[in-house]
């Protein structure tokens, strides 16, 4: 089995926000492999289909960000998945637009979605893709920022992030996350 997971705010006020790249991915990606975000539990909206044999679930935490762990753990536990079976993506301050960074596991960063799976996974060995939205010019607050939308000539970028960001979580279906990382970091 397999569990993508994105992170991001529900509402339309949040949808072409930076902190919510995690949920433009699972979006792609639920469209590249025909999976259709149809149901609403564990506290967020999720799908799941058979891909080669094997189950893959996808999901988006509708906990808003900062409270993303109280979505993913029941799903997990409803489904006996193992910390194994997860990846996680975001976004990232510290990787510009346009960038994309696959990791087996790490701290949080500062970033509050992974302060709450760590909290409620009780492990930082997930594996993640972590989707570059930049830094805020000074003088500009980081709430603000990843909460306000991608500058227009930030979009070509922006865009080819997501499109990476979906091939490589297409590429685990099939090949070892270590193999995925080599490919796409």
């Amino acid at each position: 089995m397999k569990l993508f997971v994105g992170l991001g705010n529900p509402g339309k006020k949040y949808d072409e926000t930076r902190h919510n790249i995690g949920f433009r991915v699972i979006d792609e990606l639920a469209k590249s492999l025909d999976i259709p975000l149809n149901q609403e539990k564990f506290k967020g909206v999720f799908g799941f289909n058979t891909i080669n044999g094997e189950k893959v679930f996808l999901l988006k935490p509708l906990t808003y960000m900062n409270l993303s762990g109280e979505s993913v753990r029941p799903l997990m536990d409803f489904y006996k998945l193992s910390i194994d079976d997860v990846v996680v993506v975001y976004d990232d301050l510290d990787l510009p637009p346009g960038k994309i960074r696959l990791r087996q596991k790490g701290g949080h960063g500062g970033h509050n979605g992974i302060k709450s799976l760590l909290a409620h996974l009780g492990t930082e060995n997930f594996k993640r893709i972590r989707v570059g939205v930049g830094r805020p010019e000074a003088g500009v607050g980081v709430a603000n920022y990843v909460l306000g939308t991608f500058h227009p000539d930030e979009k070509e970028d922006v865009e080819a992030a997501v499109s990476h960001a979906v091939k490589a979580c297409e590429s685990w279906l099939s090949q070892d996350f270590l193999n995925v990382m080599n490919s796409y970091n």
